[in-house]
């Protein structure tokens, strides 16, 4: 990919093995990552690769209302005294996301990645939910969001349940604000076991265009906003 040009290949030339390469190269300017997004791509790549973008077909999405909460879940949210918010320290999220796993060597949100998601927070467009226990950050995610479309990047946990709390409350916030869909990019049994489900590229795409037309994306913002360092109650509505 030329690294001038914004525009990507169509998306039914994305390789099936391995599934859903579609191109390389590139840059990761705030221009070319709305850009992709909103095509349904996204970029993955590991330190000392290229700029690798993605489409992977069949999809991973959540609904947001079909997202499962457990009885066991449901139990500890009514126990737990964590508090969850909204963009209150997107920098802390992405950096705890960007730590090595116990169960894998490396990570794939090189220096590169995270200072590039964190243009995107500047302006409006990449959020991250935090969970707190008192001033500990004990779990996250954080996602570009476009329209009526959250496309989930990378969650952690620190305590057990936190990055689980963090995907339910965020669900909730997206049931009451009418999201269409909440993408998970790639399958793992474990998102299955939260509700995920996979869907075709043709239908993700379509709802990519019914959801992330540029006045939606403008309205939406103004959600965003409003919802800016508050607290999530375990319902998901916002409080002051």
């Amino acid at each position: 990919m030329e690294r001038n040009s914004l525009e990507f290949p169509p998306s039914s030339l994305a390789l099936d093995e391995p599934n859903g390469l579609l191109a390389f190269g590139g840059d990761l300017s705030p221009q070319r990552l709305l850009t992709a997004y909103q095509l349904g791509i996204f970029p993955w790549f590991n330190p000392g690769q290229p700029i690798l973008w993605w489409t992977p077909d069949p999809r991973t999405v959540f609904y947001p209302e079909q997202v499962h909460c457990s009885r066991s879940m449901r139990k500890f949210i009514r126990r737990s005294t964590w508090q969850v918010s909204i963009d209150r320290n997107f920098r802390s999220v992405i950096e705890a996301c960007s730590q090595e796993r116990a169960n894998s060597s490396g990570t794939w949100i090189t220096p590169e990645m995270l200072e590039a998601y964190n243009r995107l927070h500047n302006l409006g467009y990449a959020h991250s939910v935090e969970v707190w226990q008192g001033n500990d950050l004990v779990g996250g995610l954080y996602g570009v969001a476009l329209g009526r479309v959250f496309f989930g990047e990378s969650m952690f946990s620190r305590e057990t349940n936190g990055s689980k709390m963090a995907l339910l409350h965020l669900a909730r916030f997206l049931v009451n604000n009418d999201f269409l869909l909440f993408d998970a990019q790639v399958a793992s049994s474990h998102l299955f076991t939260l509700g995920a489900t996979c869907i075709s590229r043709d239908m993700f795409e379509e709802v990519l265009l019914q959801g992330c037309d540029q006045g939606t994306i403008v309205q939406m913002q103004s959600v965003w906003q409003a919802a800016e360092k508050k607290l999530i109650s375990d319902d998901g509505h916002i409080l002051d």
